[in-house]
């Protein structure tokens, strides 16, 4: 049974920083890629990072792109998302996605499979 379970969010302020983790279980996570998305209130969801099976390459939205870095580590079976210089629009729900090849593009559905239950993040003063 594949199982993704995020933790890490909660309250920062402004500038501030927050390290989500993404614990999984039920497939050999070294072997697909996985992808951090959010849902801001009001918003659809918004993909915002993703990294290979080997954590080679990664890809990053605009609105994200030199403040947030995705790793993982296969043997612990755990992708990261370090969330720094935070911002007011940052606040949402953090899911994170695994994918169904090695590699997965940011924004392709058909690229992921399953998704965990998200945590919570949010910036304000």
């Amino acid at each position: 049974q594949v199982q993704l379970v995020e933790s890490g969010g909660g309250l920062a302020q402004p500038g501030g920083s927050l390290n989500l983790s993404c614990a999984t279980a039920g497939f050999a996570f070294s072997t697909y890629a996985m992808v951090w998305a959010r849902q801001r209130p009001g918003k659809g969801l918004e993909w915002m990072s993703s990294i290979d099976a080997n954590g080679r390459h990664t890809n990053y939205a605009d609105s994200v792109k030199g403040r947030f870095t995705i790793s993982r580590d296969n043997a612990k079976f755990t992708v990261y998302l370090q969330m720094n210089n935070l911002q007011p629009e940052d606040t949402g729900r953090y899911y994170c996605y695994k994918g169904s090849r090695s590699e997965a593009r940011l924004g392709v559905f058909s690229d992921y499979d399953y998704w965990g239950q998200g945590t919570q993040v949010t910036v304000h003063l």
